[in-house]
Order: C-alpha cells, then sequence, then structure tokens
C-alpha cells in the first residue's frame, strides 16, 4: 500500500485521528512512508433514514420524496437538499443507490417530489441520490467540507480528495482555503464524478495535482459503456500534463465476498496499468470486505506482471510532446529514456522539494525511480507518482556520498546482479543550484 485513503462521507474525526496516529506509528516501527488521503464528501445527495434502516421499492409504485425530514418506508422518504424540489425537472430521472433503483419525477407538491419507481429495489439509510444532467443550484464547498478541510490539515494529511469536482473554480475555491489555512503540502486530488467534470477535464487538470476517475457515481451520472473511453481519455490527459491519474471503484468488487476475482476485474485492473496510471485504488474491498490483505497482495501481482508489458517507448513519446523546454525537464526526458535504452534496475535522484522525481515519472521509465529526500512531507507527497519508490535519507551534502548511498539503495530495495546499471540525477552543487543539471550513469 503507498496511500491510505479515509471517506469522510462515513468516517468521524476520532476515527481519522486513530487511523493516522496507527499509520503514523507502522510507519516509524516498518520504516514504512505511507501516506494519507481525506476524501471530502462534498456536495452529495443522500436519502435519509427509514423505518427499520431500509424499505422495498416495487418497481411501478409512487413514492414521494420529501425535502424535510421524515421516517422513511416503501412509500415515502426525506433527502439531505432540500432545494431538490426546485432543480429537478418533470420527467427526470433519479438514481439511487449507484444507479440500481431509478425513480421518474411525475409531479412536485409543496414540499415534496410524486414519482414513479422505473426500477426497484431494496433501499437503505444513507445511499446515494444522482440526477444525471442537472447543475444543482448550491455552493461546491458545505460548512462540513470546510470544517473537513481544516481537519484535514491539521493533522497533516498529504492528500485531499475533493468530491463532485465540477469546474476548475471548485479547485480555486479550495487553494484559496490552503492558502488561509497556510498549508502548501495538502496536494488536490480532484474527482470526477459526473459529465460536467468531463467537459471541464482540461481546466480541472490545470488547477490541481491529480485526477480521480470516481467510476461509481460516474457511472450513475452517464452511460456505463463510456466509462472505459473515458477512463483512458483522462490517464492520457494526466500523463501529458505531468499529473497524477488514480482509477477507483469496483477493481476487484468480488473479492468483498470471494477469495478470487474474476477474470474480468484482473484485465481491468491491468488495462489501467497498461494505459500508464499512476495509481489504482480499493475502497470497499478493504473496508467492508471479508479479504482485504489477499485482495491487497492479488492486485500487488497483477499490478508487477501489467508492468511488465507496458508500451514505455509509447508513453514516453505521449510526455514528451507537452514537456516545457527548460533544463530539468529536458534532462528528466534524456535521463527516462537513458534508463530504458540500457536496461536500468533504477534512477536514483536526490531531492528537496520532489520536483525532479515528479518530472522523471511524467516520462514513465521502465525501472524504479528512487527519490531520495531528507524531507519527510516530500517523501510522502511522491507515493501516488508512477514508478517512484521515495525514501527518507540523513542528508544531501556530499556527491560521492549520494554515489555510494544510491548503489547501496538499490542493492536493498531491488535484486541486482554485477554489473547491472544505475542513473544517479539531481541538482550538483546541492546548496547552489534549484534545478537538475546532471545525470550519471553508474555500474553497480
Amino acid at each position: 500500500m503507498d496511500v491510505a485513503r479515509i471517506n469522510l462521507s462515513h468516517a468521524n474525526y476520532s476515527f481519522c485521528e486513530e487511523i493516522v496516529k496507527k499509520i503514523n506509528e507502522l510507519n516509524y516501527e516498518l520504516g514504512t512512508h505511507i501516506a494519507v488521503m481525506l476524501d471530502t464528501k462534498g456536495p452529495d445527495i443522500r436519502v435519509g433514514k427509514f423505518s427499520g434502516g431500509q424499505a422495498y421499492l416495487k418497481t411501478g409504485d409512487k413514492i414521494r420524496i420529501y425535502m424535510n425530514k421524515v421516517v422513511g418506508d416503501k412509500t415515502k422518504f426525506s433527502v439531505s437538499y432540500s432545494n431538490l424540489i426546485n432543480d429537478v425537472k418533470y420527467d427526470s430521472i433519479i438514481k439511487m443507490d449507484c444507479g440500481l433503483i431509478e425513480l421518474k419525477v411525475l409531479d412536485k407538491g409543496k414540499d415534496y417530489l410524486m414519482c414513479e419507481v422505473l426500477s426497484g429495489g431494496i433501499i437503505k439509510d444513507g445511499r446515494s441520490l444522482n440526477v444525471p444532467n442537472i447543475r444543482f443550484n448550491r455552493p461546491f464547498l458545505s460548512k462540513k467540507d470546510i470544517e473537513d478541510i481544516k481537519f484535514a490539515s491539521k493533522i497533516g494529511t498529504d492528500f485531499l480528495a475533493l468530491s463532485y469536482v465540477s469546474t476548475a473554480e471548485n479547485i480555486l475555491e479550495v487553494n484559496d482555503l490552503l492558502i488561509e489555512l497556510e498549508n502548501n503540502h495538502m496536494s488536490i486530488i480532484a474527482k470526477i464524478e459526473n459529465e460536467i467534470g468531463i467537459e471541464e477535464i482540461d481546466e480541472i487538470i490545470n488547477m490541481c495535482e491529480g485526477i480521480m476517475i470516481a467510476r461509481g457515481d460516474l457511472g450513475v451520472e452517464i452511460p456505463m459503456e463510456r466509462i472505459p473511453g473515458v477512463q483512458k481519455k483522462i490517464i492520457k490527459k494526466c500523463l501529458m500534463a505531468g499529473k497524477i491519474s488514480i482509477v477507483a471503484t469496483e477493481l476487484m468488487a468480488s473479492m468483498e465476498h470471494q477469495i478470487r476475482p474474476t477474470r474480468a476485474e484482473v484485465s481491468d485492473v491491468a488495462n489501467a496499468v497498461l494505459d500508464g496510471v499512476d495509481a489504482v485504488m480499493l475502497s470497499g474491498e478493504t473496508t467492508i470486505g471479508k479479504y482485504p490483505v489477499e485482495t491487497l497482495a492479488l492486485m500487488e501481482k497483477i499490478i508487477t506482471s501489467a508492468e511488465l508489458d507496458i508500451d514505455y517507448e509509447g508513453l514516453i513519446d505521449y510526455a514528451v510532446q507537452t514537456e516545457k523546454q527548460d533544463i530539468t525537464g529536458i534532462l528528466a526526458y534524456n535521463v527516462a529514456e537513458s534508463a530504458n535504452r540500457l536496461k536500468c534496475k533504477a534512477i536514483i535522484t536526490p531531492t528537496i522539494s520532489g520536483y525532479t522525481a515528479r518530472k522523471i515519472s511524467r516520462f514513465r521509465p521502465s525501472c524504479h525511480v528512487i527519490a531520495a529526500s531528507p524531507n519527510p512531507a516530500t517523501v510522502k507527497s511522491l507515493a501516488l507518482c508512477f514508478g517512484v519508490t521515495p525514501i527518507l535519507v540523513d542528508e544531501l551534502k556530499s556527491f560521492d556520498k549520494i554515489i555510494d548511498k544510491a548503489k547501496d539503495i538499490t542493492k536493498e530495495l531491488i535484486h541486482t546482479e554485477a554489473n547491472d546499471k544505475i542513473i544517479v540525477t539531481g541538482g550538483y552543487p546541492f546548496k547552489g543550484v534549484k534545478h537538475t543539471n546532471f545525470m550519471k550513469i553508474e555500474e553497480l
């Protein structure tokens, strides 16, 4: 595992603090650098509570959706967004519980929507509600989201996943809040979950550190058959922009209940890796699933195998098309290209801010990128970058010591043989230079 994600739609602050404390203790004990991501609730809509915790909605029945709190049953329920009655239109299709249940708006009362159940089923407390192709008239950041972001900053979160991002302005709102909090460490990951977000994807990518393709709600908002194409398109755009891409939701969903994944799930994970994605994410499989450790172990096997078949030359060609003509960028490209051609075992990059490691990562070299930094925050900030193994070192002062340390690190982390090659790259002299200006090829 590289990052632990905690969903604030379900977790309270005491739970978050407990998990973060445990991660920090294990990082210290095991010498690892697992980062933390908090996922905001965002402007979502949830159904209220039902008598007995759930209700069965029968296909063809009529049901009322109240804007005020009521105890739900098979004839009525309430929602968390009171302005829903004004935003939806007649004949709008309302989808609940990831699209498993569908309703059609027939009429509007004073404080309720009258709907027909098009596709029935069991609905439980707090399940999600979506209305495709509708722009809701409300602010992006709720009071809860603002408090959650302040909390995330307070406990030292490394990544902030923003739910239901639709425009670049949504990112700017959060950026402004982080500036107020004097937090320049937390990286913003925008979750793409609706058609509007897809339409605005270029501007959104430009304003954040990465994109999460959240296929759960996205598959409710757009036809499911479009998801593979949208996923590939966004991964490619992130690669060309030098931003992080994450594929999430149902990657190994069958392993919530059984010990083996389906062959389709194996192909799903592998195809994301072959497309050059930075990270794949487990959710239900490692929260409510019966086999969390087994799922992670199998995912690791799939990733490792798929990495042998990546078209690294094709990915580097994508990335170089948009690389700025600066020293660090050109050197990073040449480092990745040389590593591929020489079949190097590793690229070692001493770094203070992580900038060089990110640059090299975007060119998708076929070997490990070992980013050595004396800054713990930098080490964690690199947790999601493709191919990067971030490690914490004591100092970055002596060039000769860096070379010796690079060889030791490579032998410790990777199986090596005599005459295997590594590339060491960075800025020299370390105190006076703020960009990457050298690469050195060493034989072990």
